[in-house]
């Protein structure tokens, strides 16, 4: 999705977003550029979760959160990027928490058709994507940067 599209979507910021008066800085842009390069390839965001072994989007996340932690060493804690990679990672532990509760029986059974764990699952999986979504398109809004494939099917719809 091309970044002008992206733009379109977005509803609330208070301050020209990639204008003439405001270029992110460069090593910043580098960085959402890399987070969003590494969560184009990441199919948990993005691929019908009824497609997925649970134990295999457990796994996902847990490479999502490492990544995000290792990107936010490098940036000051009140930066507007570290908040969305913050708020990205504490969706991935929310998720984690939910689905390896009871006993793990979630990441069992989540992928059983109608079994209480795929409903816990496929909710857990869906909020993650609803976080990832809008704060990829802030990320790509506020740094100029286009969002590839799949990825971008969770971004927020137009008009919402």
């Amino acid at each position: 999705m091309k970044f002008q599209e992206i733009i379109s979507r977005l509803t609330g910021f208070s301050t020209p977003v990639f204008g003439v008066q405001w270029n992110p800085p460069e090593p910043q842009r580098a960085i959402a550029r890399r987070v969003i390069a590494f969560l184009e390839d990441r199919r948990v965001l993005f691929v019908p979760s009824e497609m997925e072994s649970p134990d295999h989007c457990v796994q996902s996340i847990l490479r999502i959160r490492e990544f995000l932690t290792q990107e936010l060493a490098g940036l000051d804690s009140d930066q507007p990027l570290a908040q969305s990679l913050r708020a990205m990672r504490a969706a991935c532990r929310k998720c984690l928490a939910t689905v390896e509760a009871d006993d793990r029986r979630i990441i069992e059974f989540g992928a059983h058709r109608n079994h209480y764990a795929s409903w816990i699952f496929n909710g857990a999986i869906g909020e993650l994507r609803g976080v990832f979504g809008i704060h990829i398109a802030a990320l790509a809004a506020s740094h100029g940067l286009d969002v590839e494939g799949d990825l971008a099917s969770i971004l927020p719809a137009a008009g919402t």
